[in-house]
């Protein structure tokens, strides 16, 4: 008596149930052919109706039938026959395909879901200057997705994302916040601006970084992109003359001349046009930076995501 029958473990002739089940149970397209056959009574017309060739669905029932252990097809010129083992695991084979019919509509429906709404979580001058144009050209490649943005500063859009309350962020900070992968998707510099009036609009040389670090000026508030980085290439900024929440309230205390501002080229393009701000050259400091895209770590965007990340990369170049 063998050991499989002493111990009542295993199938009669010493087979036993080891490894995975994926290595055990035919794969579903080896199932959808069978069924494909029991439903036609040819092996060919089942390989047409499945475009594949018949070489190949003689190859696949063969090797189900080697998984299994026994035969299932009778093969004859006047067609093919399923044998009594095929018959019953054709009607096995029919729940499998069935339950994975099932799974595949679900996922679909979750797919949907995903791809109606789209969560954008955006720092303030990438909110105000650059997301509109990219979601307008979503929105004509996508006109089914409903689109919601969540405008604050970098630490805001950080807690967001990880607290899954956006799919995508955008951030303009010295460094990628952590919990967060990152894709540059654009550059920008910051530059000194004050109102006509104000002596820093006459001056006939450059700024000083030390003396733009030891002066009171217009800010964004504390944990924004914008003041990241102006505080770290400066080493320190002086208390401020006034703390503000958004790019377009500290550009607007500047134009009425409520003292220096650091902002955005982005932001303040019309104003120095029209003269209502006046550009303060600065030495010795780069105030340049990245703009990044950013979700968490090991979650690369999908979806509508993934589509508005590309549109970002499209327009940069």
């Amino acid at each position: 008596m063998s050991s499989a029958e002493e111990t009542g473990d295993g199938e009669p002739g010493g087979r036993t149930h080891t490894g995975s089940l994926a290595h055990r149970v035919p794969e579903l397209g080896a199932l959808e052919l069978l069924l494909a056959v029991a439903r036609l009574g040819s092996l060919g017309g089942a390989a047409r109706h499945l475009g594949i060739s018949q070489p190949a669905a003689s190859s696949r029932i063969r090797s189900m039938e080697r998984q299994l252990g026994v035969a299932l097809v009778d093969r004859s010129p006047r067609g093919s026959r399923l044998t009594d083992a095929g018959a019953l695991v054709t009607d096995w084979a029919r729940r499998i395909v069935e339950a994975a019919e099932a799974f595949d509509a679900g996922a679909q429906a979750l797919r949907d879901r995903r791809d109606s709404r789209l969560r954008v979580a955006a720092s303030m001058t990438i909110a105000e200057y650059l997301l509109p144009g990219w979601l307008l050209a979503l929105r004509a490649q996508r006109p089914d997705t409903a689109v919601s943005l969540l405008a604050g500063n970098s630490s805001a859009v950080a807690r967001r994302l990880l607290s899954g309350e956006a799919d995508l962020g955008f951030v303009e900070g010295v460094s990628v916040p952590a919990g967060l992968d990152s894709a540059v998707i654009a550059h920008d510099r910051l530059i000194v601006v004050t109102a006509p009036g104000h002596p820093w609009a006459r001056r006939r040389t450059p700024l000083a970084a030390r003396e733009l670090a030891e002066t009171p000026l217009i800010l964004r508030e504390k944990g924004s992109g914008t003041r990241q980085v102006l505080d770290a290439a400066l080493g320190g900024l002086a208390r401020p003359l006034i703390e503000l929440s958004s790019t377009t309230a500290v550009k607007a205390a500047a134009v009425g001349g409520a003292g220096p501002a650091v902002l955005s080229e982005l932001a303040v393009g019309e104003e120095l046009s029209m003269r209502r701000l006046v550009r303060v050259p600065v030495a010795d400091v780069s105030l340049a930076r990245d703009l990044r895209a950013v979700w968490p770590t090991g979650h690369r965007p999908t979806g509508p995501a993934r589509h508005l990340l590309s549109l970002t990369r499209s327009q940069r170049s």
